[in-house]
């Protein structure tokens, strides 16, 4: 009799399964953010910052996924047979894009020049790769293009157009837009980071400044874009160059994008090889002077970098404080066991860290052009946080996908598409070795950034012994009658990183920083999460990251 009302092939129920992710407003969820907002200057722009945080939150996260299961698809001829060398997208890409364009992810530190906000422009970039990382390319791109694109008088339309609040995706010239995008292509396959070694050529025309770019880019971001800065060898030497996807009377110019790039993550944004054929394009700054006229555009896209890796952490460990809070196992809420509250904890160090250090490096940035020395830390510190953030990124996120199990290795959850992306920051924009010989060659030619560097660490001495210990052997080494050498640059640079964020922590008085220091340099554990000392308060740490709902 019983088996009769039992509903035919009805095995299970479901329960003890933690709800979808919330709507929620990252801003305002954010404690650590808005601190470091605060403490960099950016706190006049919190009411812009607390809208697109709940965009962020909502509309955009949403959006995020669709984006992602319908990747780029290249066009390159038409029904007719022209070529059209074009990417189509999902609509939800074209909507984040003009979302973020709206608000300013890539334009607010342009279009307003009062203080913070280059370090708003940093936390709205923070809160839209949260919710869709892939897009934060041609955003990224885009915003650091202008500051090169205004040297040269002749492209003042286009730097206007590209911090403007505007998305079009129309493929018309840049004259018919209200607002653009903008791309990069440095790296050739025979040289990678050796960009000197790049045998695109560049052939002057009459006009003054004009060109014909002839040549191969193993990798051209944002494909889409309505023009991108390049390096090519001219007659005088390496040269930057603006090369326009429509030439001034409607034409295309002469360029023929090959394929689309099978990568690994970034799956809702587009990566592509290209051929330039003849392309036409102009010259900013000298012949000879490529690498220094470009450089400024490459320090932003580094620091968007760690931006980037710093949101992946915050927004792994905020999935996996949902899901903890929500789910039991062996009669106990998952959060309330030790083990696990430990290992949270620690990632809510990490994430604290990590968003501390990258605000804290907008902050230079923002500051650097009325203060040398604040623009000597910027350099320094840029390629020390994009080395290690971006390093202990995907470490972090995986142990975030480890506290769902295996609900955060299936691709309705966020997990493995944050686990995809985490990777590319490290190597997008110069690798690891990259930043650390950068660290070094810095370290050891420009006093002005040591001096920088040392006004960050040595106020923060006398709080904390490990600091002080790890801070005095460090400089023990760089002054030693054998500085580090190139194979000690990842170390060096590591504990720089380490010893950096300490201070910003100790200095803003937040309550990681004893917990923090114990663990990164005072007890030197093997490299995992979930370490911590006993007398650690996890309760207090995992509040601070994200209030229980």
């Amino acid at each position: 009799m019983t088996d009769a009302i039992v509903p035919p092939f009805e095995t299970h129920r479901v329960d003890n399964q933690p709800p979808p992710f919330p709507t929620c407003n990252l801003w305002r969820d954010d404690r650590v953010l808005r601190e470091a907002v605060a403490r960099e200057g950016g706190a006049a722009h919190a009411p812009a910052l607390d809208a697109y945080g709940a965009l962020a939150g909502g509309e955009l996260y949403r959006l995020g996924f669709e984006a992602n299961r319908q990747r780029p698809q290249l066009r390159t001829h038409d029904a007719q047979g022209h070529r059209i060398d074009t990417v189509d997208f999902h609509p939800a890409w074209h909507r984040l894009l003009e979302v973020a364009k709206a608000h300013g992810v890539a334009g607010l530190s342009w279009r307003h020049t009062g203080p913070g906000a280059q370090v708003a422009r940093a936390a709205l970039s923070f809160l839209h790769h949260q919710a869709e990382a892939g897009s934060s390319c041609p955003l990224t791109m885009t915003h650091a293009a202008v500051p090169v694109l205004r040297r040269e008088p002749a492209l003042a339309e286009w730097a206007a157009k590209a911090a403007a609040p505007h998305y079009d995706p129309r493929d018309v010239p840049v004259a018919d837009k209200p607002g653009l995008l903008l791309g990069m292509g440095m790296t050739e396959k025979q040289g990678g980071s050796d960009v000197r070694s790049n045998t695109t050529r560049a052939t002057p025309l009459a006009a003054d400044g004009e060109y014909r770019l002839v040549g191969h880019k193993w990798f051209l971001s944002a494909p889409m874009a309505d023009g991108w800065l390049v390096l090519a060898q001219a007659p005088g030497g390496l040269g930057c160059f603006l090369l326009p996807r429509r030439l001034p009377d409607g034409s295309r110019n002469a360029f023929r994008l090959l394929r689309l790039k099978d990568k690994l993550g970034d799956w809702a944004n587009a990566s592509s090889e290209v051929e330039f054929c003849g392309a036409w394009a102009r010259r900013i700054g000298e012949e000879g002077r490529g690498v220094a006229t470009i450089i400024e555009m490459v320090m932003l896209t580094r620091l968007d970098c760690m931006l980037a890796a710093a949101a992946e952490m915050r927004m792994a460990l905020a999935q996996a404080l949902h899901h903890v809070r929500h789910r039991a196992a062996f009669g106990r809420r998952l959060v309330e066991q030790p083990l696990m509250a430990n290992v949270l904890a620690d990632l809510a160090l990490e994430s604290e860290a990590s968003t501390a250090l990258a605000l804290r490096v907008a902050g230079a940035v923002e500051a650097a052009s009325a203060d040398a020395g604040q623009a000597a830390f910027a350099r320094l510190a840029t390629a020390v946080g994009k080395f290690w953030v971006c390093r202990r990124a995907v470490a972090a996120v995986n142990e975030a996908q480890e506290c769902l199990g295996g609900a955060g290795y299936i691709e309705e959850s966020m997990l493995p598409r944050l686990y995809r992306q985490a990777p590319l920051n490290s190597i997008w924009e110069g690798s690891g070795n990259v930043q650390c010989l950068d660290v070094l060659r810095t370290l050891s030619r420009e006093p002005l950034a040591r001096q920088a560097l040392l006004g960050e660490l040595e106020p923060a001495r006398g709080a904390e012994p490990a600091y002080d210990a790890a801070l005095g052997g460090l400089l023990r080494e760089l002054d030693g009658a054998s500085p580090p050498g190139e194979a000690d640059a990842r170390r060096i640079t590591a504990s720089l990183a380490q010893l950096l964020q300490a201070a910003m922590l100790l200095r803003a008085g937040s309550p990681a920083a004893p917990a923090f220091i114990a663990a990164r340099l005072g007890a030197r554990l093997p490299p995992a999460y979930g370490m911590l000392a006993p007398g650690v308060p996890f309760g207090a740490l995992l509040e601070r990251a994200l209030p229980e709902d």
